[in-house]
């Protein structure tokens, strides 16, 4: 190779400059030996100055060689035709292309057909003699020799496989603005020992590049989940919620359940959908006088409510569980909410009425449910609450704040369908569709909060709390086109997912 990069030098300097090709064909050298060359000499700075030329060449197939020697299809079938005719069968045997000779012999007008013969169609010569043009064309091409060739039959000739158009990589190389014909390798440092020699003088130095990326230093990387929640939590503020606190997973059945008005026979509460706790199997801090309303309301109604007419009994309440929702969390800041009183603006307790205190909360954190794992359900997961308490709110305002909520995400494509939940009524389903999956995938919960739950907590009459709950993990597989949770999150989960996904922006 380096002898060649020599010679390349050296012709370049007698001529200024060279097609690639033209030069290895002077040479008589392998192509893509010059190539490697010019390749070679690129590496030292500005030495020469190399363009691409695309070029394409027409070339003679195996079949299209075979013409050129033998002559053209139709002039064989002609060849094969004696003065007297033969029958069509005998001459299609004659040639391996006789259909394609024959029709071409037709179009022509070189021979006939005699259908009415005797012993079925025989053909004859129609002429006595002919010029094969196909023949010279191909022997023409042969020779790199296209003059008097016309498109229209280039046209043609690839058609019938005669020839085949090849695309030609060369290169044009000139002289650079630092040529010279004896390459030395560029420095890429300055060492002390050519500071002390002044050989640095006669040296030629590498360029720094100042715009490459440096090594990616080793560190964590945040869980796609921790980018959305991020993301989450900042609309959350941005729309005027207040953060709920969250630290109690294991919550009591009293809490979970029985303060949102859910009976202690609902199913939800077998173990076959919750986790129960053995060690402490039991809570007792209730605040009793609101217990005791919860209790008639389940027991004997209240409230405009007939309630359950059931047994309702302390020693379910006081079962100790995973939290298979925040909306327990919800139950107590709404409880601590109605429990406030003021007068003038002071938060003292008087015998007088207690204005009321609108509120927004939310919270984002883990709940659990013995659900059967699938593509899109895991028995622990992330649900995200949001709650609205204040006097005339709707369906309608409950419907707009979520549509607001997922248009900041970046979800469009969100429906809401009537469901049944013990402590909301109305109640809806909310639906997003999944592009990965292809299908509509249910990402919460939503509705209005019964009576019968809020007015036992203390709050007035005219108050209406509309919430919802969300999931984290089906929102974040939608907008990272993941198709099953458990790549998302859990033991089965892939590291490399967590380093490669960039910072969540959400399409706002």
């Amino acid at each position: 190779m380096a002898s060649v990069v020599q010679t390349v030098l050296e012709y370049l300097s007698s001529t200024g400059s060279f097609n690639s090709i033209e030069l290895a064909d002077h040479l008589g050298i392998d192509h893509q030996k010059i190539v490697g060359a010019v390749k070679s000499i690129q590496t030292y700075s500005d030495v020469i100055d190399v363009k691409q030329v695309t070029s394409h060449d027409i070339k003679l197939t195996d079949e299209g060689r075979s013409v050129a020697k033998n002559g053209s299809h139709e002039a064989c079938i002609f060849n094969s035709v004696p003065a007297e005719g033969i029958t069509q069968p005998e001459l299609m045997k004659t040639s391996p292309n006789a259909k394609v000779g024959f029709s071409k012999a037709m179009s022509a007008g070189w021979i006939r057909i005699d259908k009415k013969a005797e012993g079925g169609p025989r053909v004859f010569r129609k002429v006595e003699s002919f010029e094969d043009e196909v023949q010279r064309c191909c022997q023409r091409i042969g020779d790199l020799n296209l003059e008097g060739i016309s498109d229209k039959q280039i046209s043609e000739f690839k058609k019938r496989k005669l020839i085949s158009e090849v695309k030609v990589n060369a290169f044009s190389v000139a002289k650079g603005n630092n040529f010279r014909t004896t390459l030395e390798k560029a420095e890429t440092e300055l060492t002390a020992e050519m500071l002390q020699t002044g050989s640095w003088k006669e040296k030629t130095f590498k360029p720094y590049n100042l715009s490459a990326l440096g090594v990616p230093p080793v560190c964590g990387h945040l869980h796609p989940l921790l980018k959305v929640r991020a993301e989450y939590r900042q609309i959350f503020l941005e729309m005027g919620f207040s953060e709920m606190p969250t630290n109690n997973y294991v919550e009591s059945s009293f809490w979970n359940f029985d303060s949102l008005f859910q009976p202690q026979q609902h199913p939800a509460r077998d173990a076959h959908d919750t986790f129960f706790i053995s060690d402490p199997d039991t809570a007792h801090a209730f605040p009793m006088d609101y217990l005791e309303r919860v209790k008639k309301v389940h027991s004997e109604g209240g409230y405009g409510s007939q309630g359950y007419k059931y047994d309702w009994k302390i020693e379910e309440a006081e079962k100790n569980l995973m939290r298979t929702h925040t909306t327990a969390v919800s139950a107590r800041m709404l409880y601590k909410l109605a429990q406030e009183k003021w007068s003038d603006g002071r938060n003292i307790h008087m015998a007088v009425a207690k204005p009321f205190r609108p509120a927004k909360y939310f919270s984002i954190d883990r709940v659990f449910r013995n659900e059967t794992l699938d593509a899109t359900h895991l028995a622990e997961f992330h649900q995200i609450e949001g709650v609205v308490a204040d006097r005339g709110l709707t369906l309608g305002n409950l419907m707009g704040v979520i549509g607001t909520f997922f248009k900041k995400l970046g979800i469009e494509k969100v429906r809401f369908k009537p469901a049944y939940n013990p402590y909301t009524e109305p109640s809806m389903e909310i639906f997003s569709y999944h592009e990965g999956l292809k299908k509509w995938v249910e990402i919460g919960n939503s509705g209005v909060f019964r009576p019968e739950m809020l007015l036992p907590m203390g709050l007035p009459e005219d108050v209406v709390v509309i919430a919802w709950g969300l999931s984290l993990e089906r929102p974040t597989m939608i907008k990272y086109g993941i198709d099953n949770i458990r790549d998302l999150f859990g033991p089965r989960v892939n590291l490399q997912i967590i380093y490669d996904q960039p910072i969540c922006r959400l399409d706002q």
